[in-house]
């Protein structure tokens, strides 16, 4: 069972999908779309399925820009804005008293970013975008290590926006960021068939964030 939460942003009108747990309190993990995807993509799917069954409330946020039906993203301000209003709301009408922030891709900027003043406990990372396919100086580095709580990123070895590699070798030593391979995945984080059968595959993925938000009790 979902709900559709509506909420206003500085930047108009943004959308939760929410699968909440069995009982109010506890924690909630916010989950961003993508610059090009939506709520619908995947990964984001398995997490609202299979976490709320482990006492976790998942709700999957759709920005303002795609609530309205524009066609390209807004800027990286704009969404922050929007992210960090919708947050507080979403907190407060499932009555958590702790946040995870998170998201694919773009999504997942968007959560590092503003992970100090969101106060999330902790970041799952789906497939963070490093940066432009090709294009490896124009990094993203700053943005991922803007988080200072526990970060998790899943990241697939053959990502053109930044393989696993990659993204280990900008991590200080230190760094609370934690990066899992995916195995011959892209940047959608799903493997040939070769590597991995998409059943399995979803359940592992699943399982590594449950494992990760496991150690944060």
């Amino acid at each position: 069972m979902t709900e559709e939460f509506v909420v206003d942003t500085p930047e108009g009108p943004g959308l939760w999908t929410i699968s909440p747990a069995a009982s109010r309190g506890g924690t909630v993990v916010a989950l961003g779309h993508g610059a090009g995807g939506q709520i619908t993509a995947k990964d984001l799917v398995v997490l609202s399925r299979l976490l709320p069954a482990h006492g976790l409330h998942v709700a999957r946020f759709t920005q303002p820009w795609k609530v309205a039906g524009r066609r390209i993203t807004a800027g990286a301000p704009a969404l922050d804005r929007a992210w960090l209003a919708a947050v507080e709301q979403v907190v407060a009408h499932v009555g958590a008293d702790r946040l995870v922030s998170g998201g694919r891709s773009n999504g997942a900027r968007v959560a590092c970013r503003t992970q100090v003043e969101s106060g999330a406990v902790a970041v799952v990372c789906l497939a963070f975008p490093l940066h432009p396919p090709g294009k490896p100086a124009q990094s993203r580095a700053q943005e991922l290590l803007a988080s200072r709580s526990p970060t998790l990123v899943l990241q697939g070895s053959t990502d053109p926006f930044g393989s696993a590699e990659e993204v280990r070798a900008v991590l200080p030593e230190g760094s609370p960021v934690r990066v899992v391979e995916v195995g011959g995945a892209p940047h959608s984080l799903q493997p040939p068939a070769r590597v991995r059968s998409a059943d399995e595959h979803w359940r592992w993925l699943g399982d590594e964030v449950l494992a990760f938000l496991g150690l944060l009790a």
